[in-house]
């Protein structure tokens, strides 16, 4: 009778998760989390998210609060001392400096315009408060980012040493020549569509909160169930609310066409930074590379249109408890991540997320490195002798489709765009309506900047990251090997590991990293069921020894285990 009971319990539990996809339950209550971007997106205005000057005030009584204010007054002379106010009001010394023993109301009405706990958030920040500016959520970072690179004092005009007007200003251009000294060979890693879920960020702009399951609502992050397909994609074995049942109950109520792994599927993300943090211990790579999808399910969970000088807190909350929270220490720290945005970074199902403060955290950070949508960095590996050319290529014209067409992988899609839509002011996409010829205008710049610059390019190595993965523009990137002479292509987007062979290619060596785990693998882990594996792993990174005249590609798995290695040769 226990058992029974629990199993019904837990029955019931899965049924009040299973909200329909594209719908909330209610006003006030949390959307399934396949309606990310569609619930309240049509509440932020344009020139709140563009003005430099931020958003116009009003008191606590202004109509424009009237949703925040029953609470904001309640927190302020009662709430403060519930049980569950640490939890409740954690946001508070961040926002506005002070502790919410002391705040005033005006840090409550400022902490419920920029991180409202439960989502009933201000319309207006407060003209007054502890610590002014009053009107902005921005954060400052404590210094320490690229703005700071040595350097800037003698060519101040570099691209490092100040962030564009707009977010895509720098397209195209080079950042600073990096060096690396010693004799190597050097260690380079390579991971993608790692960001998982921000399970205690207190979201804007009416958005839901980013839980999929009961679990997924804590700090750090937390994995989004995707789907699960047959090896050729014909049948699906699982789908999204099949899969939350799994995570929900930690396998009890599982079908088993999910292929769910209580220990890994769970907790995949930490895993795998797990074991780059060991490798790093004992190999001190270089830098990483990243291939995006950096933060599901739709990037950074705001609209797009801050000012470039500035991180919003939302930025700064997913920044911190994705990324920096996670991969640290022992050879790790102060590594130069080169970064590319994936389809999920522009939004997934929209184009006006916030991808632009991803950018703008290249100037918050000393080892975030994105400045633009495709860039390239040079490096010179000088007691060794050699170089490398990297460049930094946005391949998501790939999801950028028809109005009306696959809805759920594509940017530019009617059916969750919200009304009105533009990243103008940010440099990117207008309309809805001009969304899918901006992003493939994006990727004929990509490809004619790319061909110029490795016919210009002499270094020893050329290796270009990019999101869409081994398979996607074959041609092009056969004529951009065999033309002109690209080394090695890095990419993600598929959710596991692929170490392809050359001849797949014509000859060039690509590789798949998108097990990074922030999104379930494409198959299950069990290494007893390989059936519908594409590559050698699901969850896991890749190690690449590089030297002058090899690049040896290890990919490893969650678990630490090497896998299987790959040479390159300089074409």
């Amino acid at each position: 009778a226990t058992m029974i009971s629990k199993l019904l319990g837990l029955a019931a539990l899965v049924a009040a998760v299973e909200l329909p996809d594209d719908e909330c339950a209610d006003g006030e209550g949390q959307c399934a989390l396949n309606a990310l971007q569609l619930r309240g997106q049509q509440l932020a205005s344009e020139d709140s998210n563009s003005s430099d000057s931020g958003p116009k005030c009003a008191p606590l009584s202004d109509p424009s609060n009237s949703v925040c204010a029953p609470v904001v007054r309640w927190a302020s002379r009662g709430g403060l001392y519930d049980p569950h106010a640490n939890d409740w009001f954690q946001d508070m010394q961040d926002i506005s400096k002070v502790s919410f023993h002391h705040a005033s109301l005006g840090d409550w009405q400022k902490l419920y315009y920029c991180a409202p706990p439960g989502g009933k958030q201000c319309g207006t920040p407060p003209c007054d408060c502890t610590h002014p500016p009053c009107n902005v959520c921005s954060f400052d970072s404590g210094g320490g980012g690229a703005a700071e690179a040595k350097g800037c004092a003698a060519n101040p005009d570099s691209i490092s040493c100040k962030p564009p007007k707009k977010a895509l200003d720098y397209n195209g251009r080079a950042w600073d020549p990096m060096t690396v000294h010693g004799f190597g060979p050097f260690h380079v890693f390579a991971i993608g569509d790692w960001g998982g879920m921000d399970g205690s960020l207190r979201p804007i702009e009416g958005r839901p909160e980013l839980v999929a399951y009961p679990q997924g609502a804590k700090s750090g992050p937390s994995v989004f169930p995707r789907t699960r397909w047959n090896k050729a994609h014909t049948k699906e074995l699982c789908d999204h609310k099949q899969f939350v049942a799994c995570y929900t109950t930690m396998g009890m109520m599982c079908d088993p066409g999910c292929g769910f792994v209580k220990g890994i599927d769970d907790q995949p993300q930490t895993l795998v930074a797990s074991a780059m943090k060991m490798h790093a211990a004992k190999k001190d790579p270089a830098f990483i590379l990243n291939v995006g999808d950096n933060f599901y399910w739709g990037g950074i969970e705001k609209t797009c249109g801050t000012p470039m000088n500035e991180l919003s807190y939302t930025a700064h909350h997913q920044f911190n408890s994705i990324f920096e929270g996670i991969y640290n220490g022992k050879g790790l720290d102060g590594k130069v991540w080169l970064s590319v945005l994936g389809n999920h970074d522009w939004g997934g199902r929209v184009f006006n997320n916030g991808w632009d403060q991803q950018i703008a955290y290249t100037w918050k950070s000393p080892r975030w490195r994105l400045p633009a949508a495709y860039w390239s960095q040079h490096v010179d590996f000088t007691d060794a002798g050699f170089t490398m050319d990297i460049f930094l290529v946005d391949s998501n014209a790939m999801d950028a489709k028809d109005l009306m067409k696959d809805s759920e992988h594509n940017i530019c899609g009617a059916e969750h765009n919200p009304a009105g839509a533009t990243c103008a002011s940010a440099g990117g996409p207008e309309s809805l309506g001009s969304c899918k010829q901006w992003f493939w205008d994006l990727w004929a710049a990509n490809q004619a900047w790319l061909a110029e610059g490795l016919s210009k390019s002499k270094a020893d190595w050329q290796v270009a990251v990019t999101h869409f993965p081994c398979g996607h523009e074959s041609s092009f990137w056969i004529g951009m090997h065999q033309q002109h002479g690209l080394d090695l292509l890095v990419t993600g987007h598929r959710h596991d590991q692929e170490l392809w062979s050359p001849g797949r290619l014509g000859g060039l060596t690509c590789f798949v990293t998108g097990g990074g785990g922030g999104i379930s693998s494409e198959a299950t882990p069990n290494i007893h069921n390989k059936r519908d594996w594409y590559g050698e792993a699901q969850y896991g990174f890749y190690d690449l020894l590089v030297s002058k005249n090899t690049i040896s590609i290890t990919s490893i798995n969650w678990n630490g285990y090497e896998i299987m290695t790959r040479k390159v040769y300089p074409k």
